[in-house]
């Protein structure tokens, strides 16, 4: 297991190393595997950027975000033209339903909100607008459809985990409750835990996944 001060070491090797990381107005803390992270980066996109960097690290227990996002000058929009630039980028996205999903402008700040059949679509719709200049923030608030959950949505999740990792991880239990699926255990990666969740949302009629998973250092 490594020492806190190995992990803060590796993970500010990382972002270094990321060249979508460019600031180095990033704080690295670390207490018993838990990293925090502080600072102000410039764009939406890059505060994305250093959270996935830190992820990738192995060792990681927990992530606690306190990092903002503070624009340069010369690179603030009106309200208003983030509004405009959203809702072209949003209508240009073929993995985002036509008119599902409504774009609402605030200091920056964007709130989507809107109707989809698929998580991937609002993931889709949430990656648009992270990547647009003037960006401070992202409230994902798009809705997935209810429909009728598959009857077997346990057997679908574990069949596809055994496709990705060739053996369904062990210490990962997939419940389901009507439209909701429950995961819970533990996992050895960040990477896996993103891999357990996206099959857990690609299984048809789930409209939300509630992850109890812990990431083992």
């Amino acid at each position: 297991m490594k020492s806190d001060t190995q992990l803060r070491a590796d993970i500010q090797a990382e972002l270094e190393w990321d060249p979508a990381v460019t600031s180095t107005d990033v704080g690295v803390i670390v207490s018993h595997g838990v990293v925090t992270l502080t600072g102000h980066l410039g764009s939406c996109a890059e505060k994305l950027a250093v959270e996935q960097a830190a992820q990738r690290v192995s060792g990681v227990k927990a992530l606690a975000i306190e990092t903002s996002v503070k624009l340069a000058a010369g690179f603030e929009r009106t309200d208003a033209d983030i509004a405009q630039a959203a809702g072209h980028a949003l209508e240009w996205n073929v993995q985002v339903p036509r008119d599902a999903v409504r774009p609402m402008v605030e200091d920056g700040w964007v709130t989507l909100t809107g109707e989809v059949e698929w998580d991937y679509q609002r993931q889709a719709a949430e990656s648009t607008v992270r990547n647009l200049l003037g960006v401070t923030g992202i409230t994902n608030l798009v809705r997935i459809r209810l429909q009728r959950c598959s009857a077997d949505v346990e057997r679908q999740v574990q069949d596809a985990l055994i496709r990705v990792f060739h053996d369904a991880p062990r210490q990962v239990a997939v419940d389901v409750n009507g439209s909701q699926v429950v995961l819970r255990g533990k996992v050895r990666s960040w990477a896996e835990l993103d891999a357990v969740r996206g099959a857990a949302w690609s299984a048809p009629g789930v409209v939300s996944v509630v992850n109890e998973l812990a990431v083992e250092a």
